[in-house]
Order: C-alpha cells, then structure tokens, then sequence
C-alpha cells in the first residue's frame, strides 16, 4: 500500500496547495480518500484523473468535497477524447441525501451510498467505518489492503469511539486544527495534545497531523503531540508519502 498526500489544509488551500485529499494505491488500484479543494490539480502529479478507480468521502463539508464538481468534468471530458472510460464510482453516506445525489453525473459518476455499520470492500481494500464527533455527519475510515492499515480520522473532535477503532494501526491520519490548550470540540476538531494521546493510546506505529490550521507555527502542532506520543510524528504536507 502507498499513500500520498494531496492536500492537508483545513478549511481552505494555501496557495498552490489543496485541502483534504489522500491517494491510497495497491495492486495498481488507485483510490481517492476525500476530494477538497485543489485536489484535482494535485492528483495530476502522480496520475490522470481518468486513471481513478474509486473515490471515497468521510462527509460533504467543501473542504473535502469541493473538487467532486471538478472530477466529474474531467471524466466528461476525456469521454470525448478517449474511448472506454469507466463510470466511476463515488462512495458517500446517505444521511444528506443532497450531498450523495451530487455525486451522481450522467454516465460519468455514480454516487453510491456506504452502509457505515458493514465492511465496504473496493478493489484490493476494506474499509469500516467510525461516526465522528463534527459540524456534519462525519466516518472516520480504517482501510486495510490485508498487509497494511491506515486510519483516517476525517473531521472529529476526540472521543472515545476513536482509540479501539484506530488501535495498532500502522499510520494514524489525524485532523490537527487546533493547538494545545485550544478547544475544537464545537466545531469537532482536534488539538495537537488529542493527536498525541489518540495515537498513544491506540498504539499506532506513525502519526501524520492534518487538516493543519492557517494560523501559528505548524511545527508546534508536533512539538505538543510528542508531549503525550513517544513514537514517530510528521506534519502532512503536498506529496508526502507512505509505504511501498
């Protein structure tokens, strides 16, 4: 399993940059975790937009959504340039039933609704699902590809649910959008010090930071994580990768 980071901000892009967005790749199927802002314009860095097989989201906030329009386009597109380009299959949750039905875009894509209680197996990886603690109605993901295991907190506050669903996994993506004595429980979103103590206490092999904010020194954020997780830590950044 690779995974690579095409976006990481919250909220909105840095400039040249893209928020929530993560390409997880096995047996040469390529998946897209969460599809925000820039996404698209990063993706085309490691592959085409046509060279997608299936894109997953945790919710529909802009900031993981807002280049689904864009994809969509793409495929539009290259239909007109090249033969036998596939539907392509967008996984979401039914609880906004708006948001799942803009999934849906002629014979482009499909929007399909996840059962968040079972297993949902695409391509070489499973994935289950967490309810998180956010604004909108928000899966946390643990995908495996039966070698490796990734947890994608999405958007949460930290709540208990979190540490049994992300135990031993060997890479934590953690949403960071607050510093160490912050409170994002309003608007559901973690401090540093609770990415630190979800990955100790889950006991992960690596914890990444992301969904970072647009204020402070992000190398802080690590600094306040190390406080409470003695293992390895890394902020997310444009091109970051991980596995083989």
């Amino acid at each position: 399993m690779k995974l690579t980071v095409l976006g990481y901000w919250g909220g909105y892009p840095g400039a040249g940059e893209a928020t929530s967005g993560y390409l997880l790749q096995s047996e040469g199927f390529n998946l897209l975790i969460d599809c925000g802002s820039g996404v698209l314009s990063q993706l085309q860095k490691y592959i085409k937009p046509e060279q997608l097989d299936a894109v997953v989201l945790s919710h529909y906030h802009a900031d993981h959504v807002a280049d689904i329009g864009v994809l969509q386009y793409s495929r539009l597109i290259q239909s007109f340039l090249q033969e036998g380009i596939k539907t392509l299959p967008i996984y979401g949750h039914k609880e906004d039933e708006g948001g799942l039905l803009s999934l849906t875009y002629a014979q482009h894509t499909k929007g399909i609704a996840y059962d968040p209680s079972r297993e949902l197996k695409v391509g070489p990886f499973t994935i289950t699902f967490q309810l998180t603690k956010h604004a909108a109605v928000c899966y946390a993901m643990r995908i495996t590809d039966g070698i490796n295991t990734v947890v994608y907190t999405a958007d949460t506050a930290l709540v208990p649910e979190l540490v049994p669903f992300s135990t031993q996994a060997d890479l934590l993506i953690a949403e960071c959008n607050f510093y160490k004595g912050m409170d994002g429980s309003g608007p559901g979103h973690m401090t540093s010090e609770d990415c630190g103590k979800l990955a100790q206490q889950s006991e992960v092999s690596h914890l990444l930071l992301t969904h970072l904010p647009h204020f402070g020194q992000l190398s802080q954020l690590v600094t306040e994580a190390k406080e409470v997780y003695n293992k390895k830590i890394e902020l997310a950044s444009s091109g970051w990768t991980w596995g083989a």
